[in-house]
C-alpha cells in the first residue's frame, strides 16, 4: 500500500517537474537563439538604408573578409533585385556563399527574413536579410556563426537534463519518507 501511495503522490510531481524543465529549457535556448540576431538586424538594417538612400556598396560593407567556416565575426553579403550578389564580405572556401532563392522571394513580401543559414552540413549561421528601395534596390544578408550560441545551447540542455534528474530524485526520496514517516495514520475509536 505504501509503494502505491508514493507513486500516487510522487507522479504528479514527476510530470510538473518535467514540463517545467522542458518550459525552461525552451524558453532560454530561444532567448539565446534570438540573441544571436541582435547585431546582425542592425547592420542590414543600417546598410539596407543607406543604400536606398544612394550609398555605395563600399560604404556600407564591411572591410575585412570573413571565413564563415572558421570566424566568429559578422559578415555582409549584398544582392541586387534578382538575388545575385553584388559584394560580399563573406567567403566560404575562397568564394562568396549562395543563398537559397526563397529566402529572397520572402524578403521581397515581408521587408525582412531572420534565418538559421546553413550553407553546408557544419556552418551554421544566424543571418537577417531585408529588402532594399532606390534606384538600385536589392538585399542586404548580416549574419555570423551560431557556433558559440550552440555549445552554450548544448551546456544548457546537460544542465537542464542534470537539474530534471536531480529534481526527480529528490522529490521521490521527500514523498517516500513523509510515506513511510506519516503513513497510514487513521485514527483508532
Amino acid at each position: 500500500m505504501k509503494t502505491k501511495n508514493i507513486i500516487r503522490y510522487w507522479l504528479p510531481l514527476a510530470v510538473v517537474t518535467t514540463l517545467l524543465s522542458g518550459l525552461i529549457y525552451l524558453a532560454v535556448q530561444q532567448s539565446l537563439r534570438w540573441g544571436a540576431n541582435d547585431p546582425q538586424i542592425q547592420m542590414a538594417e543600417d546598410a539596407g538604408a543607406a543604400l536606398a538612400a544612394g550609398g555605395s556598396l563600399e560604404s556600407v560593407l564591411p572591410a575585412s573578409q570573413v571565413e564563415i567556416s572558421s570566424s566568429l565575426a559578422p559578415f555582409m553579403v549584398i544582392f541586387n533585385a534578382r538575388g545575385e550578389p553584388l559584394a560580399s564580405s563573406a567567403r566560404l572556401h575562397g568564394a562568396t556563399p549562395a543563398l537559397p532563392s526563397g529566402i529572397f522571394d520572402y524578403t521581397r513580401q515581408k521587408g525582412e527574413d531572420r534565418v538559421t543559414w546553413q550553407p553546408e552540413p557544419g556552418i551554421r549561421i544566424a543571418a537577417v536579410v531585408v529588402a532594399y528601395g532606390g534606384a538600385q534596390p536589392g538585399f542586404v544578408l548580416a549574419g555570423r556563426s551560431l557556433r558559440e550560441v550552440e555549445i552554450r545551447a548544448s551546456q544548457l540542455e546537460q544542465i537542464t537534463g542534470i537539474a530534471w534528474l536531480v529534481t526527480l530524485a529528490v522529490s521521490l526520496i521527500v514523498v517516500a519518507g513523509c510515506e513511510l514517516i506519516l503513513g497510514d495514520r487513521t485514527p483508532t475509536h
